[in-house]
């Protein structure tokens, strides 16, 4: 486990590859797939990989790559609207609460352990149950489930803030309260929530996901992987790539951003000196250990 952190640690770069990969087909994916991935071909129906169709066809005779990568944007832009909204709620609430205190903190706080006491997919799944299914009631319940966790980090990192010395120092010298809070709170709690909140980017995709495979989320013939999981669901015997492809591009997504958020943390970690480096420290404090005695023995000889 010691080995597999290190790793992580000293070559992010290995899991940033499969998400900057990811947010590239995301990006790109109108000039990346071959066909319409809503287009139905009824003479090319279940058929095997090819030059034409790469992944195959599925049993409407849809390209499963453009299906894919199609999915890949859908997934890519709604994880991003949540993100940033729920990131939006939960640090302005979170921030406001820490920072103003009192009464004001209390009842805002009891309001974020009421949101965090309840899984964020089951309230997703009450708030769709009352929004109604379709992409922007997905988009909105999953914002509304997932802002308290920010919250709750924001508020704590504010708090902390305010203790330090230097947030005194410029009450003292005349500061306003929107000026140190953005000067010098902010920074601090987007540093904590981003990080925070790029582990949290997997998660949210498989909400997506799920949210489809259960027919809440996006609907057909929009391309999502979920929802090619459950089309591939009839077909699994006899076809399993329809699930198994649209399974290995979700379940790639969810592990890299897992730990892409693990080695952003992991840097955050004092990594201990040692090589060419600590030799050169050493070296440094036995020439400096040198010359504090010389200076010793021609002070004492003088």
């Amino acid at each position: 486990m010691t080995s597999k952190l290190k790793q992580i640690k000293d070559w992010p770069w290995l899991v940033l590859s499969p998400v900057v990969i990811f947010v590239l087909i995301g990006i790109f994916a109108p000039w990346i797939m071959q066909y319409n991935p809503a287009a139905q071909n009824y003479d090319a129906t279940l058929q095997g990989p090819s030059w034409q169709h790469w992944f195959g066809t599925d049993y409407l005779g849809r390209d499963i790559f453009s299906r894919i990568v199609g999915g890949a944007r859908i997934s890519l832009v709604a994880m991003a609207i949540v993100l940033v909204a729920a990131l939006a709620i939960g640090v302005t609430i979170g921030s406001f609460a820490g920072y103003v205190g009192g009464r004001v903190e209390l009842v805002l706080i009891s309001v974020i352990d009421i949101a965090l006491a309840l899984p964020s997919l089951v309230i997703a799944l009450a708030l769709i149950g009352i929004l109604g299914t379709g992409y922007w009631s997905m988009i909105t319940a999953l914002t509304l489930a997932w802002w308290a966790n920010y919250a709750r980090m924001s508020r704590a990192v504010v708090t902390a803030e305010l203790q330090q010395p230097y947030i005194e120092a410029a009450r003292v010298m005349g500061a306003s309260h929107i000026w140190i809070f953005v000067r010098h709170i902010l920074p601090h709690v987007l540093g904590l929530v981003v990080v925070y909140a790029s582990a949290d980017a997997g998660a949210l995709v498989l909400a997506i996901a799920t949210l489809s495979f259960l027919g809440l989320g996006v609907a057909p013939p929009t391309p999502e992987w979920g929802q090619m999981l459950v089309d591939g669901m009839s077909y699994i015997e006899e076809y399993p790539r329809l699930v198994i492809l649209p399974g290995m591009a979700l379940t790639l997504v969810v592990v890299s951003f897992n730990l892409l958020g693990e080695a952003f943390a992991l840097q955050k970690v004092p990594r201990p000196v040692r090589g060419g480096l600590l030799r050169k420290r050493r070296r440094a404090r036995a020439e400096e250990e040198q010359a504090r005695q010389a200076a010793e023995r021609k002070a004492a000889s003088a």
